[in-house]
């Protein structure tokens, strides 16, 4: 049996999550704009103050100080199904993108010094940053079917740029 989830009032949590799939989806412009989009509903409504946004490769870290903190479960709840339903819409997928339960922990002292607030025109700039053709890539996943077979599926990065040429 899981703990339960420890919540207080008017405090910052950390919060960490990975993807289910295996790779690294924040890699991929579309994921960020994705994501920078939910997350910005997210804030809308339910009410939060969110520092220390990271997007690494499969991860996603953040402290956030939510206007009624029991409601933490309900934020992380509604922000990763939104994703996961317009994810598999716009990759024609199915199942799960999160993994397992996320984890948070309550930080009594406040966020990390330096964890900035976020500064969304920069995560949206971030998010429509062509990528460099050295490191474009394809997502490729299996997803089980109940006869033993894998679904594989592939999402390519579609504005990567070519890779830049050398000086000189």
């Amino acid at each position: 049996m899981r703990e339960n989830r420890e919540l207080a009032e008017n405090v910052w949590y950390e919060v960490r999550t990975a993807v289910n799939i295996g790779e690294p989806l924040f890699r991929l412009p579309e994921a960020k704009v994705l994501l920078h989009r939910v997350l910005r509903e997210t804030e809308a409504r339910y009410g939060f103050e969110m520092r220390g946004l990271r997007l690494e490769g499969a991860w996603l870290t953040f402290y956030i100080k939510p206007d009624d903190g029991l409601q933490l479960p309900l934020i992380m709840q509604w922000m990763k199904q939104t994703f996961s339903a317009r994810f598999n819409a716009r990759t024609g997928r199915t199942g799960h993108v999160w993994g397992e339960r996320y984890e948070s922990d309550i930080l009594w002292e406040g966020p990390p010094e330096g964890a900035e607030e976020v500064d969304w025109a920069a995560v949206e700039k971030s998010a429509n940053t062509p990528v460099a053709g050295a490191v474009a890539y394809t997502l490729t996943w299996g997803s089980p079917r109940s006869d033993g077979m894998t679904i594989t599926t592939s999402f390519s990065a579609k504005n990567a740029s070519p890779p830049a040429s050398p000086p000189g």
